[in-house]
């Protein structure tokens, strides 16, 4: 492991293994922003990154042909899987050719898909399995006894949610300990923060960790977007954010262009500066920034080494309040998301 990722490392909540705090997202590496790399290459990335410290792995059977790669990964390298914590989740389903998408979190489905993440990936079990959105039918509790029958069959080792509301957390660690929620968390996507949600704030009473996806912004804080141009190459679904709409777009360029000012003025790239702003609200915090270039892996892992002060943390939150648009996830229907309850 690298010096920087080594000495960054924390527990994943309050009974979870030692990760570095930032991990690697892998979605965008299977065609989710435009045509994936041939497998060689990809291959490659996957080396490089081991080698530079990234061990905490995040992917889903949502995402492309992710799994299947990773599966090559870990047969061509089985003495590091032990070195690699590794995450994957279920629930959201997609029709090949069919746009759009069901939601489905119910045990059946549960116990369907985890035999199926394990055969492609080859592995005997993964380290964190998340429910990757709740379907708003099946009451938590009922899902959360499913993901316990697989810890206790040792296929999985950590239970994790993603986009649950306070509330559903709550209940599910009534349950059984949930080690991590993934959520949205950026400089541009603060919402866990808002009393309305009180998402953070229940889960650092519960001792549950907070995995942050799409940290910089699905790419808007990594400085290479300037136009919605920039987001119309074949495949890339990025053009339908809210931020990069023909409406906000131009707004929203004129807050990024202050946060990368004062990013100059730290010799920081906005990436480096949006990542190290995440990592210092809390050592609970773990951004997952998805790459698969090695030149944005290093820039990113260069924000491990960066101290801000609180008078640059309140300059960053006060540069992004201009931001308009809202998050997408908000319309889908499946953000924060509640569950019937148990005997309703």
């Amino acid at each position: 492991m690298s010096t920087s990722n080594f000495l960054s490392a924390r527990r994943l909540g309050r009974n979870g293994p030692i990760v570095p705090r930032l991990g690697l997202g892998l979605m965008g590496s299977s065609g989710v922003y435009g045509r994936p790399a041939e497998d060689k290459e990809r291959l490659k990335f996957l080396d490089q990154a081991y080698e530079r410290g990234e061990r905490f792995w995040d992917t889903a059977d949502k995402y492309g042909d992710s799994e299947d790669l990773l599966g090559q990964w870990f047969a061509a390298n089985p003495e590091k899987r032990e070195q690699i914590v590794l995450a994957t989740k279920f629930g959201i389903k997609t029709t090949a050719g069919i746009p759009g998408f069901s939601v489905d979190s119910t045990p059946e489905y549960c116990r369907q898909a985890i035999e199926k993440s394990l055969e492609r990936l080859g592995l005997p079990f993964v380290d964190v399995y998340y429910v990757h959105r709740l379907d708003k039918i099946t009451p938590i509790e009922k899902t959360m006894e499913a993901m316990v029958e697989l810890k206790t069959a040792g296929k999985i080792k950590h239970i994790g949610l993603s986009e649950c509301s306070a509330e559903s957390l709550r209940r599910a660690c009534a349950v059984h300990p949930v080690t991590c929620v993934q959520v949205e968390y950026s400089l541009f996507c603060r919402d866990i923060e808002s009393p309305q949600t009180q998402l953070l704030e229940v889960a650092r009473e519960l001792g549950v960790a907070i995995v942050a996806y799409s940290p910089l912004g699905n790419g808007l804080l990594g400085g290479a977007i300037r136009s919605r141009e920039d987001v119309t190459k074949p495949n890339d679904s990025r053009w339908a954010l809210p931020w990069l709409s023909e409406a906000n777009i131009h707004q929203n360029l004129v807050v990024l262009d202050k946060i990368s000012q004062f990013a100059r003025s730290m010799s920081l790239t906005p990436a480096q500066l949006a990542l190290a702003w995440l990592l210092a609200q809390g050592d609970d915090i773990f951004p997952i920034p998805g790459t698969s270039n090695i030149h944005r892996l290093e820039e990113n892992l260069r924000s491990l080494s960066v101290s801000l002060s609180n008078s640059d943390e309140k300059t960053l939150r006060e540069a992004s309040e201009g931001i308009v648009g809202g998050r997408f996830q908000a319309r889908t229907g499946y953000d924060f998301a509640n569950t019937p309850r148990l005997d309703s």
